[in-house]
């Protein structure tokens, strides 16, 4: 019996392929191409448009990195909003933290949320039972243009890259309404690419946001699915700035938090060491003061 491959489409001139010992789905929904197959290696897949968005082996990266810094980086997150992240694991590690009283997830592919749940239910445990979880099925750009300000002390977006249907999760007007509906203290986290290969994803994130934020930096995370070094996740915040916190303050909110002890990956030392950026990565930011 021949073998069944699964190429990744990100770049047309490099790329990864993981051998596939079973399809458990296949399907076009509204939006985009879904896929979802289990590797001996990497336990269970999920493709979007061709490119992987997160396996079993290693999803916890980049979910910790993605949630517990912006959660711990804020200093009293209560209210949380997720834009995309139809896998659930944000939102898992959202309600991981005690002190959050409201997580709302946007997610604008209902199919994303069902496959998930059905073939990929370790991802988000019990998170879409929870009573603090509101998970809606909706237009993220359109939420945010309505939600009333100062709303949301957090805002995470796990969205696919700037192209498709993520591609307007990245405009002047979109993190317009991001700065307006935050506390005074928010702060907005999103995956800017593997700067590597996607420079100019950071650079031009970077400098829009820029526009609507004091303080915009980048911080990293080594996912190895995602190939090409280091991921960034760009940050942008309206209090104080990201790239100063200390390993005790950064432990002390991770204890109130419940965090401590619980993650794989993030760690109050590594939080801090993360902000740390080899200049390849770091010439890509827009030039701040304080």
């Amino acid at each position: 019996m021949s073998e069944s491959w699964i190429n990744e489409t990100l770049y047309p001139d490099w790329g990864q392929r993981f051998r596939v010992t079973r399809e458990l789905a296949r399907v076009k929904s509204d939006f985009q191409d879904i896929v979802v197959f289990e590797s001996d290696f990497h336990g269970r897949v999920l493709v979007l448009d061709g490119v992987i968005q997160i396996t079993e082996r290693d999803e916890f990266v980049y979910q910790e990195m993605l949630t517990h810094v912006p959660l711990l980086t804020h200093p009293d997150a209560k209210r949380v909003l997720i834009i995309g992240a139809g896998d659930g694991g944000v939102l898992r590690r959202v309600l991981q933290h005690k002190t959050v009283e409201k997580a709302v997830m946007v997610e604008i592919d209902g199919a994303v949320i069902e496959l998930s749940k059905q073939h990929l239910p370790n991802i988000a445990g019990d998170a879409w039972n929870d009573p603090r979880a509101d998970v809606i099925v909706g237009d993220g750009i359109d939420y945010v243009a309505k939600a009333e300000d100062g709303s949301f002390d957090v805002i995470i977006v796990d969205s696919t890259d700037p192209i498709g249907v993520g591609e307007v999760l990245f405009t002047d007007a979109f993190y317009k309404d991001c700065a307006r509906i935050l506390s005074a203290q928010g702060l907005i986290v999103n995956q800017c690419g593997v700067p590597f290969m996607q420079a100019d994803e950071l650079r031009e994130t970077s400098a829009r946001r820029a526009s609507f934020f004091p303080h915009v930096s980048a911080y990293v995370a080594a996912v190895p699915t995602y190939v090409g070094g280091f991921m960034t996740l760009g940050v942008a915040a309206k209090g104080v700035n990201p790239t100063k916190q200390s390993v005790e303050d950064v432990r002390a909110r991770a204890e109130a938090a419940g965090i401590l002890g619980t993650t794989r990956y993030w760690t109050p030392e590594i939080h801090v060491g993360a902000f740390n950026l080899p200049p390849y990565i770091a010439e890509n930011l827009p030039k701040q003061e304080g």
